[in-house]
């Protein structure tokens, strides 16, 4: 690795260090530490909740997909823009309206019980370390490649850096970082972007045309079927992607950062916008990789792709851009994490030990150390099973988390706003349910079975032939949610009404009444 590269790294790593302590000079409340007190604007949360969407798997994982697969890499770029639609409409505003710090928040402004609040917390906590696992490997896969060091040091690197930024800067270091991570990640596709149409011309249609014969697929790369052969699949993860976006738990716990409903709903449109740009310009990245690096060089610096922007950068820009794009790429991670990292600990310190142990009764300055215990929990935890998953093909976690946020959380967001006849065991039904049913469907795929030994964890066939379960665990959660709710006899319509008045306007009864 280059003097150039280092400085890239330890550039963008010094500001984020200097982000954080700013940040905890604004840190001393629970407010504070889970919601930056509210105090973001819709801008500068569109670009946090951008930043916190665009994980190395978005940069990283895409551009190398549409480089090997052309249209079926795509896919995943259709997906989780098409999601924000799903966030902007039905969860944004009722979400930000009803909930204060987290998930089981919202939920339980209508079913007020230490059960529902736990079911919630366990989902949350759940999805986390999937997605945290995922990011962890992914860490110290890129940067044992870029800076040459073991495996176990650069998990250990990006654990120890994560944990900094959330416990001495909480939510409003992790928004700063994500905001800083989000406009260099922007800069850089677009520098890329622009070097690759150069290339071609400033033609889209010639990079069309030219993309047609520039692989050994020929005119099948600009169509779909080269990856995913099997409708249900494709349909089935785009299932997860499209609904699942909309119950992640470090996504939902953004909308608390802002000061009402309509800032809310702003920043998703500004979020909307700017990951939409970016999704545009994976294109660009990928047809650049394909041409300019080719497939043999892409696969032999990472057997999924992973490498294909930062070879791509360096075909085209030298060790300059390769060092600017891998570092990015690294404030990606460290970005992302700190955000998962953030919304594990709230489920732990505040639902769980706040809520129910506590049963409400804490002080600020137990909240606050509750937060950091919990945050230095979650980390631990994260790094241990990373650690020792090295050598697990564990890409398909990240559309796990997906499948287990669309099956769990989603159906009892949108019954607890929308239906009046919902009730307590109607959302711990549903919860329950959507999340056992894409673990255990996930556990028997051929993501886990494969006849073939290294295709996938163990060697065996699959009991579920979906490799991304949403298309059966998504309708078994909302399933069950109804089938819950009509067996149990509870029905509080008075509460119904209280909660849609708010979700609605942001004024609670008690406020009129007072």
């Amino acid at each position: 690795m280059s003097i150039v590269a280092v400085s890239f790294f330890v550039g963008i790593v010094s500001l984020t260090l200097v982000i954080t302590w700013w940040a905890s000079k604004r840190t001393s409340s629970a407010s504070d530490f889970y919601t930056a007190g509210g105090g973001l604007t819709g801008w500068q949360n569109g670009l946090a909740i951008a930043g916190d969407y665009l994980s190395a798997a978005s940069f990283l994982g895409i551009a190398g997909a549409v480089a090997l697969f052309g249209f079926d890499g795509f896919f995943f770029s259709i997906g989780y823009l098409v999601a924000y639609l799903v966030v902007l409409y039905i969860v944004a505003e009722p979400l930000r309206n009803l909930g204060k710090f987290t998930l089981a928040d919202m939920i339980t402004a209508r079913f007020n019980t230490a059960k529902v609040r736990g079911t919630a917390a366990l989902s949350t906590i759940t999805i986390v370390l999937f997605y945290m696992i995922a990011q962890l490997v992914g860490a110290g896969a890129l940067i044992q490649l870029l800076l040459g060091i073991d495996y176990w040091i650069a998990v250990l690197l990006v654990g120890f850096m994560m944990t900094i930024y959330v416990l001495f800067g909480g939510m409003t270091a992790t928004s700063w970082v994500q905001i800083v991570k989000a406009c260099l990640l922007m800069l850089g596709t677009v520098i890329i972007s622009f070097l690759v149409l150069k290339e071609f011309g400033f033609s889209i249609s010639q990079m069309f045309t030219e993309m047609s014969t520039a692989t050994e697929h020929g005119e099948a790369y600009l169509n779909p079927g080269l990856r995913y052969t099997d409708g249900l699949d494709t349909i089935s993860m785009m299932i997860a992607l499209v609904l699942g976006t909309a119950g992640l738990p470090h996504i939902l716990m953004r909308f608390f950062t802002v000061k009402d409903a309509k800032t809310a709903r702003s920043s998703v449109i500004w979020a909307t916008w700017i990951v939409g740009l970016f999704y545009v310009l994976t294109i660009f990245l990928g047809f650049g990789a394909a041409a300019f690096v080719g497939t043999e060089k892409i696969l032999a610096a990472n057997p999924a792709g992973n490498m294909a922007a930062p070879l791509l950068a360096e075909a085209l820009g030298g060790d300059i851009l390769m060092s600017f794009v891998s570092a990015v790429a690294f404030a990606t991670i460290l970005a992302v994490v700190a955000g998962l990292v953030l919304s594990g600990a709230s489920a732990l310190s505040h639902d769980i030990y706040g809520q129910i142990i506590k049963k409400g009764k804490v002080s600020e300055k137990e909240q606050v150390l509750a937060a950091r215990i919990g945050s230095i929990t979650i980390a631990v935890i994260s790094i241990v099973l990373a650690l020792g998953a090295q050598t697990l093909n564990v890409a398909f976690l990240v559309s796990l988390a997906f499948c287990i946020a669309g099956s769990a959380n989603l159906p009892v967001i949108i019954y607890t706003i929308y239906w009046k006849r919902f009730n307590t065991t109607g959302a711990i039904s549903a919860m329950l349910t959507g999340l056992i049913s894409a673990l255990i469907l996930v556990s028997v795929s051929p993501n886990v079975w494969n006849p073939v030994e290294g295709k996938a964890i163990f060697v065996g066939e699959p009991l579920f032939m979906l490799s991304n379960p949403a298309l059966v665990s998504v309708p078994l959660g909302f399933i069950a949610g109804i089938i819950g709710t009509l067996l149990s006899k509870e029905n509080d319509e008075k509460k119904y009404r209280e909660v849609n008045v708010k979700a609605t306007t942001g004024i609670s009864v008690q406020d009129v009444s007072h």
